[in-house]
């Protein structure tokens, strides 16, 4: 690597951790709390086995792998959403570290358990982080993931909002593609068996219409918070995307239910 695609990463990684530091990350994971414990189940996690959560946020599959009686180490590029999470569970003996989804900083073969919960989808470059991921996992231990699908709500919020997002960086795959089965299952290829890959939703229920729900991602989810930073001062364009995030929420919205789908991967490290 060249010291200027090295200046260029450290930049990229510098906009992302501060992209996903503003707004209130917390109390989004807090929305989708119940993905967490689904993962947690789905790899079966159990005491004594030791479990990195990768691109963890504030702990939503960390805390109740911890609560299995699980070793924990719970990661993110962001530092300010891990100490919220350390701080709202400070008793459950989670090491929360400071870490690149991209190039983890553990040794080999050093987890009986790998996951992520719609965190790792967010890295710029998708075969780096399921190098690591399969890497830091032992022979014989697992991977868990949970990411929005392309099809699904929060695929199609991005993708309303992909003409008002900032530029993605040089080289990096959209991450919905994470949500896609064959998408996944070419990144790990041989190195994993007994790929599982399973289509669900998560019903939500916090949000009486398409303008609240706009409202609170809006002031709380730093992709979104983005997108309007990018309009800035535009009160045309910023209109524009106040209807369009809007309208797909209504659209999504039955009897104050919203279904939000994700793929859930599951396999096994080969030795």
């Amino acid at each position: 690597m060249t010291i200027d695609s090295i200046t260029t990463d450290t930049a990229i990684k510098q906009r992302h951790r501060a992209m996903w530091a503003s707004g209130d990350y917390p109390a989004v994971a807090d929305v989708i709390a119940d993905l967490g414990p689904r993962l947690v189940t789905a790899t079966g996690i159990g005491a004594d086995d030791k479990v990195v959560d990768i691109a963890a946020g504030a702990g939503n599959v960390a805390v109740p792998a911890a609560r299995t009686g699980a070793h924990v180490v719970a990661t993110d590029l962001t530092p300010e959403l891990l100490a919220t999470g350390e701080s709202r569970f400070p008793d459950l003996g989670i090491v929360w570290r400071t870490a690149d989804a991209e190039d983890l900083p553990f040794d080999d073969d050093a987890f009986d358990v790998a996951v992520s919960c719609v965190g790792v989808m967010f890295a710029p470059h998708h075969q780096e982080c399921a190098d690591e991921l399969a890497r830091v996992t032992r022979p014989g231990g697992r991977i868990g993931l949970i990411n929005w699908t392309p099809t699904g709500f929060i695929g199609e919020l991005f993708t309303v909002m992909k003409p008002y997002a900032p530029p993605p960086p040089p080289g990096a795959k959209p991450g919905v593609l994470w949500g896609d089965a064959t998408h996944v299952a070419g990144l790990f290829g041989e190195r994993v068996t007994d790929l599982t890959a399973t289509t669900a939703t998560l019903e939500v229920t916090a949000f009486a219409d398409g303008a609240a729900f706009r409202d609170f991602f809006k002031a709380s989810y730093g992709p979104t918070i983005a997108a309007y930073r990018t309009v800035g001062d535009d009160t045309d364009r910023a209109a524009e995307l106040d209807a369009a995030i809007a309208g797909l929420a209504d659209s999504h919205l039955n009897d104050g239910v919203m279904r939000w789908e994700y793929l859930q991967v599951t396999a096994t490290v080969t030795g």
